[in-house]
This record gives structure tokens, sequence and C-alpha cells, in this order.
């Protein structure tokens, strides 16, 4: 689950924008005054998006930026000034900042984020047992439906799919049910 981290130098303002988005119904804000109480936010979640100020009690934006873990986006938040003098590529918002450009500025970025870490990320290797699960399903539907090996995996993938099971499960399934029947 992604995390928003707002930090700006008044702690005040941070928890001002806390609330709005958490108004809104986004869940795991953390109102931080400082980069190193952000990071030990940061540092404890996967992926989420850090809503900064120019220059915080303890760090400027850009060396925040750069010590970002990889699947985290920051979001620059000053007056127009600072936001012109900001770097190209940064995404930001001008302060006094609108709700509906917060909001879907946070909902944009988020997604992206989870689509992106979801996407990168590699499925968990399965075990020998979970393995011989699917190879003895597969077994017994080339065995009693005659199919290939390729359409029996086909099968326990689609059957998964429509199910909203994963591989596994599914063999089980397969093999419970074809034990039963014989």
């Amino acid at each position: 689950m992604s995390v928003i981290v707002v930090v700006l130098p008044k702690l005040d303002n941070a928890k001002k924008i806390r609330k709005i988005l958490l108004e809104h119904g986004f869940q795991n804000v953390f109102a931080c005054a400082s980069a190193s109480s952000a990071f030990q936010t940061i540092t404890r979640n996967e992926c989420g998006l850090v809503l900064s100020g120019y220059r915080l009690k303890d760090m400027h934006y850009l060396e925040l930026l750069d010590s970002l873990p990889p699947y985290f986006e920051l979001v620059l938040m000053g007056s127009s000034e600072t936001v012109a003098e900001a770097s190209a590529g940064i995404l930001s918002l001008t302060t006094p900042v609108k709700v509906y450009d917060l909001v879907n500025t946070a909902e944009m970025v988020l997604r992206q984020l989870e689509r992106r870490f979801k996407k990168e990320k590699k499925p968990k290797a399965r075990s020998e047992r979970e393995e011989n699960y699917i190879r003895n399903a597969k077994f017994l539907l080339m065995e009693r439906n005659h199919l290939t090996e390729e359409e029996a995996h086909r099968y326990i993938q689609k059957s998964s799919m429509d199910n909203g099971t994963n591989m596994v499960e599914t063999a089980q399934m397969i093999l419970t049910l074809l034990f039963y029947e014989a």
C-alpha cells in the first residue's frame, strides 16, 4: 500500500494538508516538519508520494529528491516564484494549494506509482510442493480430457484468472474434484 508524506517546514501547514487528504479518502498520510522525520516514514513503506516544501529545516528539496527510494515520487509545493525556479521535470503545486489540484495530483501520482510497482515487482518463486500440485493437475487433465500439456496449463491459468485464485489453489481444486469424481 502506498503512503503520502507531507513534509513542510511548518508542521501546522503539513497537518492541514494531511487533513485535506484524509478527508478526500486517502489513507496512510503523514505530516512531518523535517526531511529526517519524513525518511523514518518513507523507509517503512514500499512506495508513495512525498509532498515537500522548497527548503526544509534540515534539507533542500533536491537533496530529498535524490535520496528517495525508487518507488517514491516527490511533488514540490511552493510559491509561483519558487516553483518557476524548480528543476525541469519536477512535479509541483503552487501555494496556496487548491484542494482540487492537490487531490487530483496525489491520485494521479499514486496510481502511476502503484502500477509501476506492481508491474516491476517479481512474483514469488513457487516451492517444489506447489509445482507438484500444478504438475499433477496438468497430468490428470491430460489423461482424462485428452489435452496436451500446453492446453492443460492454459486451462489451469484461465480457471485461476476466472476464479480470482492463484494457479496453485486452482490446481488443488482440480485435483480434489477429479479425485472425488473417480
